[in-house]
């Protein structure tokens, strides 16, 4: 399974810790899937409000609301896998998780190799269709909808065609609304090929691909609306 695959399972990281959480979303990736990270409680609630998950990586200990209370919340919400990371020896928190409805959890610090292997273990007991469909996966680019789920993008009820290079994109971008993808995370997430053209080449490609796309789904394409570039980091899908 590629990173750019339209069947590739879509997980929540959730952690405080910058390093940590982007460490786990690039491995992550590698590893097959799509995956959208998320700082705290707060974001992540924001984030499960407007997008369908396969399976949520957890945190316990975040400032604010702490893992445990947000897992009993999603499982109100939703019967999408949790898997918590908790803090070694802290037995107390791994029983109060699953308590409160996690499927499973693993002590820090950890393989990631081990947590793969974890969420491949709970993905095929709990079939996407069951995990997914009580939420329909839509991005709304004001007149335009976009569903990551089918790569379907809609200009009101007529399709937009777009090509593969752009439904890849959208896909990567739409995984993570809000935050900034940088141009090296597209050129690695698509795949392309590292023994061809320099780095600096492919940065410049990604950027061509993204203005084609901005002609699509942005009503003045020269001021962009909802793909945004976020100077000297990267590009950002915005819903609204």
């Amino acid at each position: 399974m590629s990173a750019h695959d339209p069947g590739a399972a879509h997980l929540l990281v959730v952690d405080d810790d910058e390093r940590i959480r982007g460490l786990l979303q690039k491995y992550l990736i590698r590893q097959g899937f799509m995956v959208t990270a998320a700082r705290d409680s707060a974001q992540a609630r924001r984030l499960l409000q407007g997008l369908a998950f396969d399976l949520i990586v957890l945190d316990v200990m975040m400032p604010g609301e702490d893992g445990i209370s947000l897992a009993a919340w999603i499982r109100t919400q939703s019967p999408v896998p949790v898997i918590l990371l908790t803090a070694r020896g802290e037995a107390r928190d791994r029983i109060a998780g699953l308590e409160a409805g996690a499927d499973d959890y693993i002590a820090k610090p950890f393989e990631p190799r081990e947590l793969v292997l974890r969420i491949n273990a709970i993905l095929r007991r709990s079939p996407r269709n069951e995990a997914t469909a009580h939420k329909p996966q839509v991005l709304a680019l004001g007149r335009m909808r976009y569903e990551p789920e089918s790569g379907e993008l809609h200009d009101g009820t007529d399709p937009v065609r777009l090509t593969q290079t752009e439904g890849a994109l959208m896909r990567l971008l739409a995984a993570s609304p809000g935050q900034v993808v940088s141009r090296e995370a597209l050129v690695d997430h698509l795949g392309r090929d590292r023994g061809g053209a320099g780095e600096m080449t492919q940065e410049r490609a990604i950027d061509v691909q993204i203005t084609r796309l901005r002609r699509k789904i942005e009503p003045d394409p020269k001021r962009p609306r909802y793909l945004q570039t976020v100077r000297g980091e990267g590009y950002m899908l915005t819903a609204g």
